[in-house]
C-alpha cells in the first residue's frame, strides 16, 4: 500500500473518533468523503485492518517521531512558533482495558507475568508493545494491556491509564513536544524533558515555562533557575494539608546563617544540620531535644515531641532567588499573571478536551492504546 494512504487512514481513525481499525475499514467503502480523501475509486478493494498495525510495527517509533518533528519545523518556518514561551500540561487517558482486567500480586510475580505477556505479544503480527517497555506498577498489572498503569482519577475508581504529556508554544498554540507514559508517571517528572525536546525541535531556547501547581516542585524550580528559564508554576505544597502547622512559627521566622550553616529560632537557639535526605535532596536542621523541651515558645513553635525540625534544599539559594511571578497558576492580582493564566486556559483546554474525548473520558468517546 501507498504509505500516504496508510497515514491518511490513521489520521481518519483519530480525527473522526472511529472506535477501531476494523470499524474504520468497514465504513471507508460507505463514505464518499473518505474514498476521495484516500484517493480510492468506488470499486477499489479496501485493505484489511491489519495493514495499519503492521505498518506501525514495520515503521517503528522513529518514523512517527520524524514526521512530528518535520511538522513542527514547517510551523517554525511559517512563523507560527516563537519558541520562547512554553505551556506544559498532561492528560490522564483511559487505556483500552477494563478495570476488571487488573490483577494484584507480589512484585516478583507481577514482573514475571509482564515478561510473559510481552513474550506472547511479540509473536503477534499486530503487536504495539514497544521493546523498551519498563514496568512501573510493581504490584498491579492489566492482563489486557500490561503497558498501562492502574491509577485513580479524582474520586473515581482505579483503572488502567496513560499519561499524555505535551508542550504547547505560546504564539499560536502549536504542539512542539509530546511524550506518553504509563499513568503512574507524575506530570512534574516530564517538565525538563518536554522543554529540552521543544528546544531541539524548534531550535529556540525556552525563556518562560508555564504550568499548573502539579509541576511546582523544588526540583523543577531549581532546574528552571539553573538553566535560566523563568517559571510560572503553582506551588505543589500549597495543595497539601497543613493543619498541624497552623498557629506555629513559619520557616521564615528562622534566620539562616550561611557562614556557620545554622538556623536561629525566634527564641535565639541554634538549629544545626543533622542529616541529608537523599530522596528530596534536603538537609535537616534541628536543635537539641532538651533545648526545645524547656523553651518558653515551644507551644508557638512545634507540636512534635522531639522538637522543631527545618529542612533546607541543597540548592536553596536558587529557590530563594526565584521571582515572585513564578507562583502564578491561576488568574492572579497582577496583569501579567492574569494574562498568562488565561492564555494557558485558551491554549490547553481544547487540546485536553479533545484528548479526553478520544480516550473515552467524560464525553463518552472511544478508547485507544497509545504507543
Amino acid at each position: 500500500m501507498d504509505p500516504v494512504a496508510i497515514l491518511k487512514m490513521m489520521f481518519l481513525l483519530f480525527f473522526d473518533d472511529v472506535p477501531s481499525e476494523r470499524e474504520l475499514m468497514k465504513i471507508i467503502a460507505e463514505r464518499l468523503d473518505y474514498l476521495w480523501f484516500l484517493d480510492y475509486s468506488l470499486d477499489e478493494e479496501i485493505p484489511d485492518h491489519s495493514v495499519l498495525s503492521k505498518a506501525r510495527a514495520r515503521w517503528g517509533k522513529e518514523v512517527f517521531e520524524s514526521l512530528f518533528i518535520r511538522t513542527v519545523a514547517q510551523c517554525v518556518e511559517a512563523g507560527l512558533v516563537d519558541g520562547k514561551k512554553l505551556h506544559v500540561d498532561a492528560s490522564l487517558i483511559d487505556a483500552d482495558a477494563a478495570k476488571e482486567s487488573v490483577i494484584k500480586s507480589s512484585p516478583e510475580l507481577i514482573a514475571a507475568l509482564k515478561q510473559a505477556y510481552r513474550a506472547t505479544e511479540s509473536k503477534l503480527e499486530d503487536t504495539t508493545t514497544p521493546e523498551s517497555y519498563e514496568a512501573v506498577n510493581d504490584r498491579l498489572m492489566s492482563r489486557s494491556d500490561p503497558d498501562a498503569a492502574a491509577v485513580r482519577r479524582g474520586g473515581g475508581d482505579s483503572r488502567p491509564r496513560y499519561h499524555h504529556h505535551r508542550a504547547i508554544d505560546d504564539q499560536k498554540g502549536v504542539i512542539t513536544a509530546v511524550e506518553t507514559t504509563p499513568g503512574s508517571i507524575p506530570e512534574n517528572k516530564k517538565l525538563l524533558g518536554l522543554i529540552e525536546q521543544h528546544e531541539k525541535n524548534t531550535g529556540s531556547k525556552v525563556e518562560v515555562a508555564i504550568a499548573d501547581y502539579k509541576y511546582g516542585t523544588q526540583e523543577n524550580y531549581v532546574a528552571c533557575a539553573e538553566r535560566g528559564t523563568a517559571s510560572h508554576m503553582g506551588d505543589a505544597t500549597a495543595k497539601q494539608n497543613h493543619v498541624r502547622s497552623q498557629g506555629i512559627f513559619p520557616e521564615s521566622a528562622f534566620a539562616y546563617d550561611p557562614v556557620k550553616d545554622i538556623y536561629r529560632c525566634p527564641a535565639g537557639e541554634t538549629l544545626k544540620p543533622r542529616r541529608l535526605h537523599w530522596a528530596n535532596r534536603t538537609i535537616e536542621y534541628k536543635a537539641a531535644k532538651k533545648v526545645c523541651a524547656g523553651c518558653l515558645l515551644r507551644a508557638q513553635c512545634t507540636r512534635a515531641s522531639n522538637g522543631r525540625t527545618l529542612r533546607r534544599h541543597e540548592k536553596q539559594v536558587a529557590l530563594d532567588q526565584r521571582e515572585p511571578r513564578r507562583t502564578v497558576a491561576r488568574p492572579s492580582a497582577t496583569a501579567e499573571g492574569e494574562g498568562i493564566s488565561w492564555k494557558r486556559v485558551l491554549l490547553m483546554r481544547p487540546i485536553i478536551t479533545t484528548s479526553s474525548a478520544h480516550a473515552g473520558g467524560d464525553s463518552g468517546g472511544s478508547k485507544f492504546k497509545i504507543t
